[in-house]
């Protein structure tokens, strides 16, 4: 199933919709979505590695508009859609907790989730919900999200389609890595707060 889902994402990378397709995935996935814009990214970016760069830029954009999304569910949607999002994570219980993490260290909790594997989407609507000020908000999440997607580019920039041998050769071993990497994001969230 993983590797059908590989191959539908390598399909987008062949078609004239890639770009579109990864704005709204990352869109998405920084306000509601599972399924984290990296892999079309990648996908994208190996398939020509000369537009890597505007590939993240893309991605950036639609992570940071999902951002704010995320944070006006938070803010104005929370009773009807904002909880919803944070059960099916299953951090109900760390949500407040989440409040605290803003509370002490601000923009830096938004840039660690922005940049890590933690899951960006259950902060982005906790800051709505916990109104941290938005302009520091959003200023955290275009450095981190940005930071992050580009760092991604530049190594497809630098190693092209040695890349995507690479991955298809390890595909499963990857896969493996990318879901403990998310799983202990979701972890780490739990431990921290």
């Amino acid at each position: 199933m993983i590797k059908r889902m590989y191959d539908w994402v390598l399909h987008w990378a062949e078609t004239p919709y890639g770009t579109w397709a990864l704005f709204f995935l990352a869109f998405a996935e920084s306000s509601f979505f599972p399924v984290p814009p990296d892999v079309l990214l990648i996908t994208l970016a190996i398939s020509i590695p000369a537009k890597s760069f505007r590939y993240a830029l893309v991605c950036s954009a639609g992570s940071i508009a999902g951002g704010a999304l995320g944070y006006l569910i938070g803010l104005q949607l929370m009773e009807v859609a904002g909880f919803r999002i944070i059960d099916f994570y299953g951090l109900s219980e760390e949500y407040t907790s989440i409040g605290d993490l803003y509370n002490r260290y601000n923009a830096w909790a938004v840039m660690i989730a922005g940049f890590t594997p933690i899951p960006y989407k259950i902060f982005t609507i906790a800051g709505g919900a916990f109104q941290i000020d938005f302009s520091v908000f959003m200023a955290a999440s275009a450095i981190s999200r940005t930071a992050r997607f580009f760092l991604v580019a530049w190594f497809i920039y630098l190693f092209g389609a040695g890349i995507r041998l690479f991955i298809d050769k390890y595909f499963n071993l990857l896969t493996v890595l990318f879901t403990v990497l998310l799983a202990g994001g979701f972890i780490l969230i739990k431990y921290i707060v």
